[in-house]
């Protein structure tokens, strides 16, 4: 494939140009990094080392936790580079890895959210052929055919954006490489590039969402028609409660992102739609899945316990 573009580089106008902002804006972001950070890496720590939460469940949070990592990471170290030193450069490769992994990453959590829709599905509706459906093969099928959607997806788009003639500006209206900031910077024809964010990536986003609201009504259906235990039902609702706060979280913003045309270019709506998907989600997800779940708070405790003991001795 021939390269015919002629910047070598682009530069991030990043979040604000007011200076004054900068500063407090980099606290705040760094503080939220590492809180994702650490979240999502005491959730893999204790889904890994708990043998009580080897169950399919714990496995796809695992995998969501690993997706928080990489898919902030992916953004925030160059957002927060451009806070200390104003607009950041970016080399032309660099920010087709860049578009490459956000949406590998932000995909394949899209599509995760509506397996793990799937499992409560089957544990809460199917609860004695849940071992049998949910078997660790299907388990690791699930998870392998999330990221490997993820990443044909991504990859589409790497391909497509790679193939444009860049000869005007190269000043990015954005604090990462996204698809529809280098489109519109694109000299020549991008209907079809539109047309593949809008089809393509919307199904990415429709179709999971799509499922997993499916999986919650019957889920709800089936906890006031079936089940009769007051104790069940606020336990199955309990852990709904907290999937449809991460799934809220990260259909809309992605939603009115690249599904929504019709509401016009508007690259301030675009970032905020971003942050709350890319960086807020992150952060919520570990609180909300450790918070609101006692077996994990317990195998936290666990955890921490025997790491205080063992420095201790």
């Amino acid at each position: 494939m021939e390269n015919q573009t002629e910047v070598s580089e682009f530069i991030l106008l990043g979040l604000t140009t007011l200076q004054e902002l900068r500063g407090f804006l980099f606290a705040l972001f760094l503080v939220l990094y590492l809180t994702s950070l650490l979240g999502n890496g005491a959730i893999l720590v204790v889904v890994m080392a708990e043998p009580q939460l080897h169950s399919p469940m714990y496995f796809f949070l695992g995998n969501l936790s690993c997706l928080d990592i990489f898919y902030s990471t992916v953004t925030m170290p160059k957002l927060l580079a451009g806070f200390l030193s104003g607009h950041q450069t970016i080399s032309y490769t660099s920010c087709l890895a860049q578009l490459h992994f956000f949406h590998f990453l932000g995909s394949s959590e899209g599509i995760l959210l509506s397996v793990m829709a799937y499992d409560r599905y089957v544990a809460i509706c199917n609860p004695l052929r849940y071992r049998l459906v949910m078997n660790p093969k299907a388990c690791l099928l699930l998870a392998t055919a999330t990221w490997v959607t993820g990443f044909l997806h991504a990859l589409m788009h790497t391909v497509m954006t790679s193939r444009l003639h860049f000869c005007g500006s190269h000043r990015i209206p954005h604090f990462f490489c996204d698809i529809k900031p280098l489109l519109n910077l694109a000299c020549g024809n991008t209907r079809l590039n539109l047309s593949l964010l809008n089809i393509v990536t919307g199904g990415i986003v429709i179709g999971p969402f799509i499922l997993t609201l499916l999986s919650y009504l019957y889920i709800i259906s089936f906890l006031f028609l079936k089940v009769q235990s007051r104790e069940s039902r606020v336990k199955a609702f309990s852990t709904l409660s907290s999937h449809f706060m991460v799934v809220t979280f990260q259909y809309v913003p992605t939603t009115f992102n690249y599904v929504m045309p019709i509401l016009g270019d508007s690259p301030e709506r675009d970032m905020i739609a971003t942050l709350m998907y890319n960086t807020v989600t992150s952060v919520l997800n570990p609180l909300i899945y450790t918070l609101r779940n006692q077996e994990v708070k317990t195998a936290l405790r666990k955890v921490l316990g025997r790491k205080l003991l063992f420095g201790r001795t």
